[in-house]
């Protein structure tokens, strides 16, 4: 577990790291807000492009030599962006940075699911949900701490050098696969976008990238639209206060695993509606004027998210097809990182209309559709090749998929 937990730090230790640097950044490349902005939203779009592409050139290949592999290679651009002289050099190297994160990301996903019984993996999915919480984390408050001590090149070759050394962890720690079963092949391997086709005609595969696209869309929609809401009157927050906000993602570490267990008893379909409710319920609380409770919602909503991703994660495991479930998850990456990158505009003509409580509002409203897209798009068929998937799963995710 403790390997796995390692992967999903590494895995999101460098995608958010220019965030805290970015008013520093824009003086010392004499640029504009927007520009480098940019330096976030190249990771992410680098993700959202090649997940679906990574996950399908990587199918057949050993897992943990190929996580390894994808681990090194974040580490390379992360201390080759250390060099960069220009606004456009960083760029260039952060949307590397994010072309290598779906090769860990969907590797592992996949990798749990076929190494646990299918009664532990919603519990070691937690584990690995609660990794990526850390990493992002660490990325933001690490990034931060070292540009202001030193300056912001030491923060990309620090943490180039702890991806390598976590690189290194993960290649001793993690098991080889021995659980793998083989895909027997009846005819000629089908060609990419036919696979990702055919993953399209799947309802509860579909349903899971809804359930992503939303998941990434709240945790970012919340986090980046409130910061307006607090920076103004009557809570007045510096930016280094907004900033230690996301110290809640810490709740996660330890929520998350517990949340784990609980839905490999109550099933996928009742963790998804808790999660999702439990969102819903944080956005709503952050109306309140008192800033503790408003502190509480984002904790209930970092929380909700984490728990969410892990059930939508796991459920991968009974919709995807054996043969296709390392590019079910590249495309599941695809839609979630989409689902980041429209929290970062839509909101704002929510904004526009009725400031913090209409984005409230809106956000509520997806998280309402995506309750209902998970309860009707998981639920199990009496037949076909869902159900037979479902019952070879096992007993506890047969149950979780009813």
């Amino acid at each position: 577990m403790a390997a796995v937990t390692l992967c999903g730090v590494c895995a999101f230790l460098e995608l958010y790291i220019t965030q805290p640097l970015l008013p520093l950044l824009t003086h010392l490349f004499h640029a504009s807000k927007t520009g480098v902005a940019l330096t976030v939203s190249a990771g992410t779009l680098g993700a959202a492009v090649t997940a679906p592409i990574v996950g399908a050139f990587t199918e057949r290949l050993p897992r943990k030599r190929v996580i390894v592999a994808w681990m090194v290679a974040i580490a390379v651009p992360t201390l080759l962006a250390a060099t960069s002289t220009s606004l456009a050099q960083l760029i260039f190297w952060r949307f590397l940075q994010g072309i290598a994160v779906p090769g860990i990301v969907a590797v592992v996903v996949t990798y749990i699911g076929e190494e646990w019984p299918p009664n532990r993996v919603a519990f070691i999915m937690s584990f690995y949900i609660s990794g990526t919480a850390l990493g992002g984390f660490l990325s933001r408050y690490l990034a931060g701490i070292l540009a202001d001590w030193f300056n912001w090149r030491v923060s990309f070759l620090v943490l180039g050098a702890v991806a390598l050394v976590g690189a290194a962890a993960v290649y001793a720690w993690l098991p080889h696969g021995c659980r793998r079963q083989p895909v027997a092949l009846t005819g000629a391997r089908p060609s990419f976008f036919a696979q990702v086709r055919d993953l399209f005609r799947n309802r509860r595969l579909v349903a899971t990238y809804a359930v992503g696209f939303d998941v990434l869309f709240t945790l970012v929609g919340v986090f980046t639209w409130i910061t307006f809401h607090l920076s103004a009157a009557p809570f007045s927050l510096s930016t280094a206060a907004i900033s230690s906000l996301f110290l809640v993602y810490l709740i996660g570490l330890v929520v998350t695993p517990t949340a784990g267990y609980i839905i490999t008893r109550v099933g996928l379909r009742a963790g998804i509606s808790g999660a999702i409710v439990c969102t819903m319920a944080g956005v709503l609380i952050t109306l309140s004027p008192s800033l503790p409770i408003v502190i509480l919602g984002l904790a209930m909503v970092s929380t909700g998210t984490f728990i969410a991703q892990t059930a939508a994660q796991s459920h991968l495991r009974v919709a995807a097809p054996a043969e296709a479930r390392v590019t079910a998850a590249g495309v599941y990456l695809t839609c979630y990182y989409f689902g980041g990158t429209a929290a970062g505009v839509v909101p704002g003509a929510f904004w526009a209309l009725g400031k913090w409580p209409a984005c409230v509002a809106f956000i509520v409203a997806m998280q309402v559709v995506a309750l209902a897209i998970a309860l009707v798009g998981w639920r199990r068929p009496k037949g076909g090749a869902d159900a037979d998937l479902t019952h070879a799963a096992g007993p506890d995710l047969a149950a979780a998929g009813d």
